[in-house]
């Protein structure tokens, strides 16, 4: 093994504390309430996706990650497979050194995801033979698993959450979610596919109950956006049933609460259909969008591709910018309107480059917008379609 691991996991009374210690100048609103937990979590997040695998870029992320620690950003989300594991390394390196400054473990909420394949040396000549010696041959899943670079057999998804500790260096993740598990379903169909899930599902729940997990979820591109009768579509109701039962089968209790309490789904002023299309039903009898669903179902809600991939810091539809002409630029504008979204807990955002987090840390400082302007500029929206 490595470093000694860092103990503990974001808790109400720390990130309480750190609302009113490192993100004393941040505006109000700007903090979210984790469910009935009462965790304070900031309303942007720093995504770790972007940028090259080499220690260049790695010392870059150490460096967003300590600053935005201390001011007032305490999200921090990476993945066992974003740079070939070199993004959630630096995020551990991060860590450490925000915590040198006095920020406490208990104050950050991390986020790691797994599914796609985590190639620590790097792409593969050849993928089959790669996944043969370092998945199937060490018992982590079978060939058939295999769809395009994904895998997501129990014993591999309780692979990725033990490489995602290692790397980032601590004891207790709060949230590990399976990464786009839609893209099985055009190859198995959904019944095989949530079969997966819920054994993935009972590994998680395994490791929430050994200390190694806080909550689980998943994390979709099309899932949660795809008409309900898209194959790809996914359920946030049905997915929280496959957690009962595997609730119930990892704790051997009838009554045994699940841990699926995080969703991730793309968001922002061009990919609306998170909040638009109303596609989800919530068990009460009641459909909405997948935002408001998970809002209903106490499922908290984050929201990736923030700037779509850095086309948003370059341009804005128009009752974006007729709603926030006193921004300086496109990309504050995009960070405000994701945070502003009702049912929004956390907007994520891939900074690679430590000039970008200046942006991020100015819409901090700004109160999100009155829900009645935010629903104005999808009026104005419509009124020039």
């Amino acid at each position: 093994m490595s470093i000694d691991l860092i103990p503990g996991h974001a808790t109400m009374a720390a990130t309480r504390q750190y609302v009113s210690s490192f993100g004393q100048s941040c505006a109000p609103g700007h903090y979210s309430d984790f469910l009935n937990v009462h965790l304070q979590l900031s309303s942007l997040g720093i995504g770790t996706f972007p940028g090259a695998p080499t220690d260049e870029v790695d010392a870059q992320y150490a460096e967003i990650i300590s600053r935005a620690l201390t001011q007032g950003i305490n999200v921090i989300d990476t993945s066992a497979h974003y740079r070939y594991g070199r993004s959630a390394a630096a995020v551990g390196v991060g860590l450490r050194r925000a915590m040198a400054v006095g920020v406490e473990r208990e104050q950050v909420f991390l986020v790691s995801k797994g599914g796609f394949l985590s190639m620590r040396e790097g792409k593969p000549d050849n993928l089959a033979e790669w996944f043969q010696q370092e998945v199937v041959e060490k018992g982590l899943g079978k060939v058939e698993d295999l769809v395009s670079m994904h895998c997501i057999s129990p014993e591999y998804i309780a692979f990725q959450l033990e490489l995602s500790r290692q790397l980032m260096g601590v004891e207790t993740l709060d949230a590990f979610l399976i990464d786009q598990p839609e893209v099985h379903i055009p190859v198995i169909g959904k019944a095989a596919l949530n079969n997966k899930l819920l054994a993935a599902f009972t590994v998680l729940e395994e490791a929430v109950k050994a200390g190694r997990l806080r909550y689980y979820g998943i994390s979709t591109f099309n899932g949660f956006r795809a008409e309900t009768d898209n194959p790809l579509f996914q359920s946030i109701a049905s997915l929280i049933g496959l957690a009962e039962k595997a609730a119930q089968a990892a704790w051997q209790d009838i009554q045994a609460k699940h841990h699926f309490k995080v969703v991730q789904l793309p968001f922002n002023q061009v990919m609306q259909e998170g909040f638009t299309r109303f596609s989800q039903t919530t068990g009460q009898g009641n459909v909405g969008s997948s935002i408001q669903a998970a809002h209903q179902l106490g499922v908290y809600l984050m929201a990736s591709h923030t700037l779509f991939k850095g086309r948003l810091a370059e341009t804005a539809m128009d009752a974006v910018v007729q709603t926030l002409p006193m921004l300086p630029n496109h990309a504050q504008r995009a960070l405000q309107f994701n945070r502003s979204t009702p049912g929004v807990g956390t907007s994520l955002v891939g900074i690679s480059t430590p000039a970008h987090l200046d942006d991020l840390l100015a819409v901090s400082h700004l109160p999100p917008l009155e829900k009645a302007v935010y629903l104005k500029m999808y009026e104005r929206t419509d009124d020039a379609g």
